[in-house]
């Protein structure tokens, strides 16, 4: 099962995903490109 978060860095929001059955956070590489750029568009995925 995964479970959906968001998580707020910064003050900029970041998606996120846990994989339950790896034990994994993976990260909106979206998400965090605009954090680190300073580009603050944010893209609807899926």
């Amino acid at each position: 099962m995964q479970s959906k978060k968001l998580v707020i860095f910064e003050g900029r929001k970041i998606r996120r995903i846990y994989d339950e059955k790896q034990e994994r956070w993976y990260f909106s590489v979206v998400d965090m490109d605009n954090h680190f750029t300073g580009f603050s568009k944010m893209v609807e995925i899926g």
